[in-house]
């Protein structure tokens, strides 16, 4: 590639690097990358297509690792007025404005709490389905109604139930919503207001829910060693307050969320890092064999997300032919949560695409990804920068011309 578009992250890391006055090589010792494939990425002959790299080199150049994949990505196609992006003014304002303590400028909804946990069911879903427009235009009405009726209900057990409502509408949909789209910042004070709902509960399991959620803020942060810290510390707790099935799940996804952490930790050798997340997944899996399928926090804790995770580890250590491997016996659907079937089929078709003689099959997996949840798809810049490479192979004219649709769907240059 003679000139790279303005959106490749070759590009943009040459221009970070440039602009803080850093060599080839200083960055290579910096991040633990070498210099020559440092060189190849900023030249376009080699994709960053690692959540470890991009979280090394952000680390080494001071910056977010959102700054370096380019998001967050405005939404194409015929949703682009309904995207989560366009309704982002609107919740900023609610979550910077709404504290446990500041009192609100809003009367308690006429409506038992039972109608308020079928919202903060209703918008969960929404967020496991991937309709992050729908998504984002409702939560701030959603949170405004819950942190009135918290502040009109005297103490007591209606409270308590709101205030577990409360964190149970900034998780996942909300801090997960925004980390996704790269609003990390706006995610740290989504977690931070559920962490003050949590603190009044006073409960040893909700506490390390929020250091659960916190774990994956800090990690789009770009600090994969706090994230670590902070879910060790989780676990630990969960650890000491075993009991029922919500427990067990909780635990299970912080297995989870610990394995991803060190996949991302470039300072651990290889082996040493495969070793670790090798021993996280069976414990998540000996846990999964316990609890079965769950909906517990409004996840998807359960043998079926343990393997999609699977596939998700395998693909960001590297380790592409086990994680096709990885695939055989998983079916996401029968989580009913269209974002971890696009998930599972993205990753799949990251990893096949490093694969000699799989290019066609990758992309026909990252199409599958995107019908099952195109908002999350066209959001995802390892996604993007897959779609990017293979836009320079040689492939069938049919699946060359599916993937240029795809191209064109996620406002990249086919």
């Amino acid at each position: 590639m003679s000139e790279l578009p303005e959106d490749h992250i070759g590009r943009r890391l040459r221009s970070a690097r440039r602009q803080r006055g850093v060599s080839l090589r200083a960055l290579a010792g910096l991040s633990g990358l070498s210099t020559g494939f440092l060189s190849m990425v900023e030249n376009g002959h080699r994709h960053l297509d690692r959540t470890g790299h991009i979280t090394a080199l952000a680390e080494a150049l001071r910056m977010a690792p959102s700054e370096l994949t380019g998001q967050s990505f405005a939404s194409t196609g015929p949703q682009q007025a309904e995207s989560a992006h366009a309704a982002i003014p609107a919740l900023r304002l609610a979550v910077m404005g709404m504290t446990m303590t500041a009192p609100q400028d809003r009367s308690a909804p006429d409506a038992p709490p039972s109608a308020l946990a079928d919202r903060v069911r209703a918008v969960n879903r929404l967020y496991h389905a991937a309709e992050y427009g729908k998504v984002a235009s409702g939560l701030p009405a959603l949170l405004a109604d819950l942190h009135a009726a918290v502040e009109a209900a005297a103490d007591g057990g209606e409270r308590r139930r709101l205030l577990r409502l409360l964190a149970d509408a900034y998780h996942p949909a909300c801090t997960l919503l925004l980390k996704n789209l790269g609003y990390t910042d706006l995610a740290f004070i989504a977690v931070t207001r559920a962490a003050e709902a949590i603190a009044e509960l006073d409960d040893p399991v909700h506490t390390a829910l929020s250091g659960f959620f916190h774990t994956h803020v800090l990690m789009a942060a770009g600090s994969p060693a706090q994230a670590l810290a902070r879910a060790d510390r989780a676990a630990d707790q969960v650890e000491r307050h075993l009991s029922g099935l919500e427990a067990h799940a909780l635990l299970g996804e912080l297995h989870l969320i610990r394995a991803t952490c060190l996949t991302q930790d470039v300072r651990r050798s290889g082996a040493d890092r495969a070793r670790e997340v090798a021993g996280h997944l069976s414990e998540a899996a000996d846990l999964a064999g316990r609890t079965g399928e769950t909906k517990a926090w409004h996840l998807n804790f359960g043998p079926t997300n343990v393997g999609i995770h699977e596939v998700s580890l395998n693909t960001d250590l590297g380790l592409h032919g086990a994680a096709v491997t990885a695939r055989r016996g998983v079916h996401p659907r029968v989580l009913e949560a269209p974002g971890r079937e696009a998930a599972f089929h993205a990753d799949l078709g990251r990893s096949l695409a490093h694969l000699r003689g799989r290019d066609t099959e990758a992309a026909a997996e990252l199409l599958t990804a995107e019908r099952a949840a195109p908002q999350r798809i066209h959001a995802n810049a390892l996604v993007r920068g897959t779609v990017s490479d293979l836009l320079d192979r040689q492939l069938p004219s049919h699946a060359a011309r599916d993937l240029r649709g795809l191209a064109h769907r996620m406002g990249l240059q086919a």
